[in-house]
C-alpha cells in the first residue's frame, strides 16, 4: 500500500490514491508492491527491502545516500494476522519529503496524521514531520509501558493477596513471562530510536533552526527516561518471576513433605509385617490363636505412635 500526505498549514491531508507521489511531503509505504516501489524510486530515492531493513549491522540501518538520510528503527506493532510483533521501519529523509517503509502496522502511523498539528515539531518541513512522527512513536511506547506496569500491578495483587493454587501460579508465570518478552522488545525499540536520534542530530545544525534542535533534545531525553523505566519494569518482572517460582517450590515442598510423612508412617508397620513374614519355625505368637490380631495391633500401634510423635514435634 502507498499512502501519500501533503501538509496543509498545521495538519496533514491524505492525497487520493491516483495523486502523483511527487506532490506529497510524506509517503508511507506499507508492505509495498513492486509498482509502488518503482513509483517512489522514480523520485530519485532507493527504497530498502525488508532484508536490508532487518540487517543487524548498524551501518546498514543508519546511513546517508546522497541527499537522502536513511534511519531504520525497530518498532512495536501488529503483523498481517493482527498479532503483536516487532519489526523494522525505515525513514528516508530527503529535502523535499519524508518516506517511510514498513512491513507491519505500528499504531503510531495510524494516529499521527490526525495529531500532526498537535505535536511540538509541527509540519513545517519533512524534518519537522519526522520529529513529529518520532514524538508520536515515543508517546505510544510510553502508553505501552504503562500498560505493562498496570498488568504487573494486577499480577502482584493476585499473587500476594489472592489464591496461590498451582493453576494460578502456572498462569501467573506465563503472564509475567509474556510481559518480560514485551519489555525486551520495547527496550530494543527505544535503543534503536536513541541511536537514530543521535545520527539525525549530527547533521541537524546545518539544516534546521534552534526550535527543531530543542525538539530533538527533548525527544532524546524522553527516550532515555523510557529506557530507565523499561529497566525498572524488567526488574519487577524478575522479582515477580522469582516469587512465583519460590511459591511453586513451596507447593512442591509441601507435597514432598506429605509424601515423606506418609512413607515414614508406614515404615514401622512394614517392619512388623516383614518380621512376621520371615520363614522361621519359631516366631513369637505364630502358633497363638490370636497371633494375627497381635501382629495387626503391633502394626497399628507403631503407626499411631509415629503419628503422635510427628504431631508432638510439629512436623504435621
Amino acid at each position: 500500500m502507498l499512502y501519500a500526505f501533503r501538509t496543509n498549514g498545521d495538519r496533514l491531508d491524505r492525497l487520493a490514491p491516483e495523486a502523483a507521489p511527487d506532490t506529497a511531503q510524506w509517503i508511507d509505504l506499507y508492505r509495498p508492491q513492486p509498482e509502488q516501489v518503482a513509483a517512489v524510486e522514480a523520485l530519485g530515492v532507493k527504497v530498502p527491502t525488508l532484508a536490508d531493513m532487518e540487517e543487524i549491522e548498524i551501518s546498514n540501518r543508519l546511513y546517508r545516500d546522497g541527499e537522502t538520510e536513511v534511519l531504520t528503527v525497530m518498532l512495536p506493532g501488529v503483523d498481517a494476522e493482527k498479532r503483536r510483533s516487532f519489526g523494522p521501519v525505515a525513514f528516508l529523509l530527503t529535502p523535499a519529503r519524508m518516506i517511510t517503509v514498513r512491513y507491519h502496522a505500528p499504531r503510531s502511523f495510524e494516529t499521527y496524521p490526525d495529531h500532526a498539528g498537535l505535536t511540538s515539531a509541527g509540519c513545517a518541513s519533512p524534518l519537522h514531520l519526522f520529529m513529529g512522527l518520532i514524538e508520536e512513536i515515543v508517546s505510544r511506547i510510553a502508553d505501552l509501558l504503562e500498560g505493562v506496569g498496570r498488568a504487573l500491578d494486577k499480577a502482584s495483587r493476585e499473587l500476594f493477596e489472592g489464591d496461590d493454587s498451582e493453576d494460578l501460579l502456572e498462569e501467573m508465570l506465563r503472564t509475567v513471562g509474556r510481559r518480560g518478552e514485551e519489555l525486551a522488545g520495547y527496550r530494543l525499540s527505544l535503543l534503536t530510536l536513541e541511536r537514530a536520534m543521535t545520527t539525525f542530530s549530527l547533521s541537524l545544525p546545518q539544516r534546521a533552526g534552534a526550535g527543531l534542535k530543542q525538539v530533538v533534545k527533548a525527544q532524546t531525553r524522553d527516550i532515555q527516561s523510557l529506557v530507565v523505566h523499561t529497566d525498572f519494569l524488567t526488574g519487577r518482572v524478575v522479582h515477580l518471576t522469582d516469587v512465583v517460582l519460590g511459591m511453586v517450590n513451596l507447593e512442591q515442598s509441601d507435597a514432598n513433605r506429605t509424601l515423606s510423612v506418609v512413607a515414614v508412617l508406614f515404615l514401622p508397620p512394614t517392619l512388623v509385617a516383614s518380621v512376621y513374614g520371615m520363614n522361621f519355625a519359631v516366631l513369637p505368637g505364630v502358633n497363638q490363636p490370636h497371633g494375627y490380631l497381635i501382629a495387626t495391633g503391633l502394626m497399628a500401634g507403631s503407626a499411631l505412635g509415629t503419628y503422635l510423635f510427628f504431631k508432638w514435634k510439629g512436623w504435621l
